[in-house]
């Protein structure tokens, strides 16, 4: 399945049935008076986020999304059906924005949350509600509301705990399927993988979700190479994973390339806890490796793990670091939960209205 993590839809709720003019007729009742139903409210658009997809996929082949209009009202004051709500599906994570992306109208990040992004048009009033003592038989109805329609963006950012970012050819997708059943594509060429990757990692008797992203260049940030447009799926992440390839003759300019695209990009992510890994330690002298560990350390003012995702030496330790991290992270997640209000409806942000 490709992936997709940003498509532009339009959508369109129901318009509102019209009213009824009707009067009774009934045999020996000379004066039935009017009897008009109201019209049925057009349906609903809903978006709503659930368990198990990880793609915008299917908004790229289908992109216009209307729902049914109410029925008109009928006689015998009988008012008419509503129109059939429509729901939408989209992965958790996923961020609605107006079409200009310069407003988001609602964040989806758990499971059932969802928004009404259009409503429904009301149903037209039938000729009952216009009689009165001086006006018996009212020849007078209202037609139904026209419905909401606009044009949104949706934009994916994945739900990872941990993510993974570096120069192509770091060994990202390497220690990725070294740590989780995840299979990315793996060769020894830059840019190998050209979309997010995730990947359920088992520590000890815990779990958390790894995210991999294409590996960034010098210029990423005015879309060099394959720009970074990827680096969204680890604005969430509570902990970022550098690795960098030992094999590099200055890892002092590679670390800090990657750091530069983070500072550019925004969103915090350079201020994020971050855990330095220098990869491919099986194939330096170890020597040199201590040198250039010592590098890494004076320029980042961090500790630097040495690890190889093809012998998986220093993985365990990898591991544990990202592991005490993400724990903190989880359980500061689960208060904030804890502490939402009941329900998983979304509030729609002042401001927004659609056209």
């Amino acid at each position: 399945m490709r992936f997709a993590d940003q498509t532009k839809i339009f959508v369109k709720s129901g318009d509102g049935g019209n009213g009824c003019i009707s009067f009774r007729r009934e045999k020996y009742v000379e004066y039935g008076g009017p009897n008009g139903g109201d019209g049925g409210r057009g349906g609903h658009v809903i978006v709503e986020a659930i368990a198990g997809l990880n793609t915008l996929i299917d908004f790229r082949y289908k992109r216009h999304f209307k729902a049914k209009k109410g029925q008109h009202g009928m006689g015998k004051d009988m008012t008419g059906a509503s129109g059939e709500d429509i729901t939408m599906k989209v992965p958790v994570g996923t961020q609605i924005f107006d079409e200009n992306e310069e407003f988001m109208v609602a964040d989806l990040t758990k499971v059932g949350d969802t928004i009404t992004v259009c409503k429904g048009g009301e149903g037209g009033l039938g000729n009952t509600h216009f009689k009165s003592s001086t006006n018996r038989a009212p020849r007078r109805m209202t037609p139904g509301a026209a419905g909401e329609e606009a044009w949104m963006v949706l934009r994916l950012k994945l739900m990872a705990d941990a993510g993974l970012v570096g120069m192509p050819n770091a060994g990202k997708s390497t220690f990725l399927s070294t740590v989780s059943r995840a299979r990315p594509k793996i060769a020894d060429y830059p840019f190998t993988t050209i979309a997010p990757q995730l990947g359920v990692v088992g520590f000890q008797e815990n779990e958390f979700v790894l995210a991999d992203i294409p590996g960034l260049i010098a210029g990423a940030s005015e879309g060099v190479g394959l720009g970074h447009r990827f680096l969204g799926h680890i604005e969430r992440c509570g902990v970022i994973l550098h690795l960098i390839d030992g094999t590099e003759d200055d890892v002092v300019k590679a670390y800090d390339t990657i750091m530069a695209e983070l500072r550019e990009y925004g969103g915090d992510l350079a201020t994020k806890p971050m855990v330095l890994g220098l990869n491919k330690s099986d194939a330096i002298p170890a020597e040199e490796l201590e040198e250039k560990r010592i590098a890494l350390s004076d320029v980042s003012a961090r500790p630097v793990l040495c690890l190889s995702g093809v012998t998986h030496d220093g993985v365990p330790q990898i591991l544990a670091a990202l592991w005490d991290i993400v724990k903190i992270d989880q359980a500061k997640r689960a208060q904030e939960l804890e502490g939402i209000a009941e329900g998983n409806s979304v509030t729609e942000p002042s401001g927004w209205s659609p056209i």
